[in-house]
Formats: structure tokens, C-alpha cells, sequence
């Protein structure tokens, strides 16, 4: 089939792409800057076009003759920008990246949300009818293109949501990476008491979901968790990093609600010049807040199972980071 990635550059994209092209389908990926990562995914084989998802124009060129369309494309932790950024790409770019499916005649659009809709989680572990308390604009656009997402089966697009919970493995420059470095420095910063859980979401765990998001009549109209086998909390989630490490885990414990204060702060001093913050609340709600997911519907309606461990999925990322030259390697 003839398959378009949007947001085809990012983590999750440029696996998704690597999969697709694994499996024998054609790719276009759409993406809104030229990089060292378009070069390599060209080299793979995909036709990548530059642009954003709100250019209609350039959605309709890349829809023409498109069968399933993985829209993953969205503005996340982008600081630099005036919060109408965030509608304009997660809401307003969504529904044009649908209704150019739906004018192309393509089979099938499989929208990638988040766990973060759910916000933080009072009864874990929470399933897809968990109220929808989202923490920040970024997961509130994330939810507002949902309705918009589903609404479009009544036109004749077949679509399903998948919420993803906390992405990671070789390649992740986020959470997952910082955890390995700090742990390399030779210690770790828990703020709190570390017991809060945390759902971890392996990235080939994740192709999964979307490949079997691809069959014709499975999951249509439908939101979809999708996470590993089961979460964990922070301070075990540390520990399992360290041993895949092969370093023992040091803890400094502080207290969180100053480091939470502090983070709004900092954060409101640096948007006007848009600097980094190095410490922002999405980082420090980390320490805080319970994300702790059910995936029995996933795997009763999509067939969807975690292949790969948690303590697998560290391993394999420990070792490309140390590939890489972004860890030392293990004494």
C-alpha cells in the first residue's frame, strides 16, 4: 500500500517509517524542515516532502494516491511560540490532513493522541472512559482534534485514535535518555517519594499498535490505550534503567512542591526570550503524577500485545546510546 507519515522526522515518525518501509509499502513523509534525518529516511527509500500540516497544498500533494494515512505530526514543547501555535498545528492541521483524506479516498487514518488526555490518573489504572483531565495545552489540542478525528467515519473516512503512553527506546531524545544520563553522572534527583506510577510505551510495541490499526474494519470510530504490559513506579523505573546500565542507583530525594513553584517561575522568565527553561512543570509533573493505563481493549479489539519487556526495551536503548557516543560505556 501506499502509506503517508506525517511528523515523519520525530521519534515516533521515523520508526513508523522505517516499518512501513520493512513491510513492503510505498511512504510518503511529510515533514516541516529540511534535516540530517530526511536525508537518511530518503535514503531508505521514502519520498519526503517539506512542509507543514496546516499547507493544504502540500497535504493534497502528498495524499494523491495515499491508502492509510499515520497522522502523527503535532507542535510539542515548542516554547518559542504563542499557545494559538499549538490549536493551529494539533486542531486546525488535523482536520485538514482528514478531509484531504477523505477527498483522496483513502482507506484508512490512524491519528496519534496521547495517555496525557487522561492528565493525571485518580484510579489507576485508568481505561480509555477515564475522565479527560488534561494538564497542558499541548494534551488539551491533543483531545480537541479527537472528536474531530472520529466524526469524520460518519463522512466515510474510517479512523482510529491511538493514545500512546510514555514513548521510548534507540533514538528517544527525551525522558528516557535523560534518565540514563543523569544516572551516569552517578546519582539521580527524586523529588517526592518515587512511588508514583509510570506506564512506559516501547517504540516497537507502538509500530505494533499502528500496523494492526491498518486493517480494514478494525477499530474504526474507536480510541485505543496503548502502553506496555504494566507500569511501574519511578523510583523502579530508575532502578531497572541503572541495572541495564550496569551501575548502581543513587538517589538525592528532595521535596517536590518547591521544585514545582520554581518550575512555573523559570518557565514564565524564559517563554519572552524563548530560551529552554532548565526546569519546566511538564518536567517536574513527571515526579507527581499518576499515569497508570489498562490495555485489555487494545488487545481485545486490535489483537495489540507488548512484545518487548521493559527491562528489554532499556537494554536495546542503553546500547544505542552508548553506540552512539551519548553514554560512557559500562565499566
Amino acid at each position: 500500500m501506499k502509506v503517508l507519515i506525517t511528523g515523519a522526522t520525530g521519534f515516533t515518525g521515523k520508526a513508523l517509517v522505517r516499518r512501513m518501509l520493512d513491510a513492503g509499502h510505498r511512504v510518503v513523509g511529510l515533514d516541516h524542515q529540511e534535516g540530517h534525518k530526511t536525508a537518511e529516511l530518503r535514503d531508505w527509500g521514502a519520498e519526503l516532502v517539506l512542509g507543514s500540516v496546516t499547507d493544504r497544498a502540500i497535504v493534497r500533494r502528498c495524499m494523491a494516491g495515499v491508502d492509510i494515512v499515520h497522522h502523527v505530526a503535532a507542535a510539542f514543547r515548542e516554547l518559542s511560540v504563542p499557545r494559538s501555535h499549538y490549536h493551529e498545528v494539533n486542531v486546525e492541521g488535523t482536520r485538514i490532513v482528514l478531509e484531504e483524506a477523505l477527498a483522496a479516498g483513502a482507506r484508512k487514518f490512524i491519528y496519534c493522541s496521547t495517555c496525557g488526555v487522561h492528565g493525571n490518573v485518580a484510579h489507576p489504572p485508568a481505561g480509555e472512559d477515564a475522565p479527560i483531565r488534561p494538564a497542558d495545552y499541548y494534551q488539551q489540542t491533543k483531545y480537541d482534534a479527537e472528536p474531530i478525528v472520529t466524526g469524520f467515519v460518519d463522512r466515510g473516512l474510517p479512523t482510529t485514535i491511538l493514545r500512546p503512553a510514555a514513548i521510548f527506546g534507540p533514538g528517544d531524545p527525551g525522558r528516557f535518555y535523560l534518565i540514563f544520563r543523569q544516572l551516569a553522572r552517578g546519582w539521580f534527583p527524586m523529588l517526592g517519594n518515587g512511588q508514583v506510577l509510570y506506564h512506559s510505551l516501547y517504540i516497537d510495541n507502538f509500530l505494533d499498535a499502528f500496523e494492526l490499526a491498518m486493517a480494514d474494519g478494525v477499530g474504526v470510530g474507536q480510541a485505543y490505550l496503548i502502553a506496555d504490559e504494566r507500569p511501574v513506579t519511578l523510583e523502579d523505573l530508575v532502578r531497572r534503567a541503572a541495572a541495564a546500565m550496569g551501575v548502581e542507583p543513587r538517589f538525592r530525594r528532595l521535596p517536590v512542591w518547591p521544585v514545582v513553584l520554581a518550575g512555573h517561575v523559570v518557565e514564565t522568565l524564559c517563554r519572552p526570550f524563548g530560551i529552554e527553561p532548565p526546569i519546566h512543570p511538564r518536567r517536574v509533573d513527571w515526579y507527581r503524577q499518576t499515569r497508570a493505563f489498562r490495555i485489555d481493549k487494545a488487545r481485545r479489539e486490535l489483537g495489540y500485545e507488548p512484545k518487548v519487556s521493559l527491562d528489554e526495551g532499556l537494554r536495546r536503548s542503553c546500547e544505542w546510546y552508548r553506540r552512539e557516543g551519548l553514554l560512557p560505556d559500562a565499566a
